[in-house]
């Protein structure tokens, strides 16, 4: 393989250094934030609560008569005041543990949420010719040509977080909520793999970019309303990708242990679940692992079936993407697209957790085992079938 040339080689490591960190620290961790604030927000919305909506600096500690508040700004600065609570909390370990995998627990959550947002494209290309670079930079970290599957391997290794909580923790109800979310997402990740195939079949390739680049010239997966959308065959296609896509979105709630499938850590019959034990920033790597894998899981949904970074009929308005010829800010316009739809697709997963109520345990094996696993493995059959009836060019 012939090399790089060096002022190439280091083009590519700083402007892939710059994404790592834009996306992580700028991005993903800003958003778990925020996505904390707008579920208590949106609680409150539904419950008829007023919720947080202004933060204090507690001056009475410092010897004033009165706290100072910060009004007018609808609590915008809480997760601030999370993080800093967080902090500042007594980091207890219970005496009983086994402390290395007590400890290692909250990071093998965190980290592989975190990991799988290498192969999500979050935007078009980006033009910075202006600061001297001859090709422009593609909004993905890591161009893979497996990236589904990258994500669906990072992403399984959350579960031994969970369940080394669960062990870890030495105590009753931490132990059968690792035993429950172990069996849950072994459960769901048949229907989670399956349900993607049909798309697949589809494009007849696994490179996240290029598809959601297809999308941008020829419509979303389950909205093919221009370019090679209209035709006969995408619209045959459509049904059993609305399946795909319906049995994607179940499954990912599962997967994030989010209601109604949040049986490994539900209060009224597990106290606190596997994370009973933690306290201060260990619990909070729980929390935030959740959220990170609920953003994930949002940003896949979005790639594969709504279009990624592309905007609604964007080639008819002028607003597609064209390789090496798109300027900069229509490839900011594109990464504002693509985080629209994130926010959107996080909205509606608060929405279903304080709409509906939580499953029984056995209710939840069932429906994964005996009704989602053979949708998606039909959903395959139907999707072969018709792709031999009406072949997609």
């Amino acid at each position: 393989m012939e090399a790089l040339p060096a002022d190439l080689d280091l083009a590519f490591l700083v402007t892939s250094l710059v994404k790592i960190v834009g996306l992580t620290f700028m991005v993903i961790l800003p958003m778990v934030a925020y996505s904390v604030y707008a579920e208590r927000r949106f609680s409150a919305v539904i419950q008829d609560r007023v919720g947080p909506n202004r933060v204090g600096v507690p001056l009475t500690l410092f010897g004033f008569k009165k706290d100072w508040q910060l009004l007018g700004i609808g609590g915008l600065l809480q997760p601030m005041a999370d993080g800093l609570k967080f902090i500042l909390k007594e980091d207890f370990t219970p005496r009983s543990v086994r402390t290395f995998y007590y400890w290692l627990a909250p990071c093998l959550t965190m980290v592989p949420a975190l990991l799988t947002c290498a192969v999500l494209p979050f935007g078009s290309e980006l033009d910075f010719g202006f600061l001297g670079l001859n090709q422009p930079v593609k909004a993905v970290i890591a161009d893979l040509g497996v990236g589904p599957l990258y994500t669906f391997a990072i992403a399984s290794l959350g579960v031994y977080g969970i369940v080394l909580a669960g062990w870890a923790s030495n105590s009753k109800y931490p132990f059968l909520g690792g035993i429950r979310s172990s069996a849950q997402m072994i459960s769901y990740e048949i229907s989670l793999g399956l349900s993607v195939i049909p798309v697949f079949m589809v494009f007849g390739e696994l490179n996240l970019p290029d598809i959601a680049s297809f999308q941008d010239r020829n419509g979303w997966l389950i909205l093919p309303l221009w370019g090679e959308g209209l035709s006969i065959g995408r619209w045959v296609l459509w049904v059993p990708m609305l399946i795909s896509f319906l049995i994607f979105t179940v499954a990912m709630f599962a997967e994030t242990n989010r209601l109604p499938f949040d049986l490994a850590e539900c209060e009224t019959e597990l106290v606190g679940g596997y994370h009973t034990e933690y306290s201060s920033m260990k619990f909070a790597l729980f929390f935030l692992g959740e959220y990170a894998a609920m953003i994930i899981g949002s940003g896949l949904a979005v790639t594969l079936f709504l279009g990624g970074w592309s905007i609604p009929f964007g080639p008819v308005l002028g607003l597609g993407h064209v390789p090496g010829e798109t300027p900069l800010w229509l490839g900011l316009l594109h990464i504002g697209c693509f985080l629209a739809k994130v926010v959107g697709f996080i909205l509606f997963f608060i929405l279903i957790r304080w709409s509906l109520p939580r499953f029984r345990f056995d209710q939840l094996m069932k429906f994964g085992w005996l009704f989602l696993f053979e949708a998606a493995l039909a959903n395959v059959l139907l999707t072969a079938a018709l792709m031999v009836w009406f072949p997609v060019k």
